[in-house]
């Protein structure tokens, strides 16, 4: 169920990040509660709620007292644009680098991408 080199907190948060991101969970819905994903998950209230409260302190997630917990307007875009710099700094300034050193023009790289995205 869960990674084993990753942390568990970062686990929750990244399945309610995903959720947000594939429209699972909509901007102004109401998140699933502390309470419910120690339940589901069977894991301890302090793990959930670190991952939780981090996406509560990034706006992503907004608390009304005593309702619950609520997705933010500007959430999946936010999201979304975070991912995509993870993404150019994790792997595309790699893949260039090496494309780089190998003398791969643009245009190649650009047919190697098209050949590689048409195939998975």
């Amino acid at each position: 169920m869960f990674e084993q080199d990753k942390p568990i907190y970062l686990q929750i948060r990244e399945r309610i990040e995903d959720q947000i991101v594939d429209n699972q969970l909509k901007e102004g819905e109401q998140a699933p509660s502390t309470t419910q994903l120690v339940n589901f998950y069977k894991i301890n209230h302090a793990t959930v709620s670190k991952g939780v409260n981090q996406l509560v302190e990034e706006g992503i997630l907004f608390k009304r007292r005593g309702i619950g917990m609520f997705v933010a307007e500007g959430a999946r875009e936010r999201l979304i644009q975070n991912r995509k710099d993870t993404f150019l700094e994790n792997f595309v300034v790699g893949l260039v680098q090496e494309a780089n050193k190998l003398g791969i023009t643009d245009q190649e790289l650009f047919e190697l991408i098209k050949k590689c995205k048409g195939s998975v």
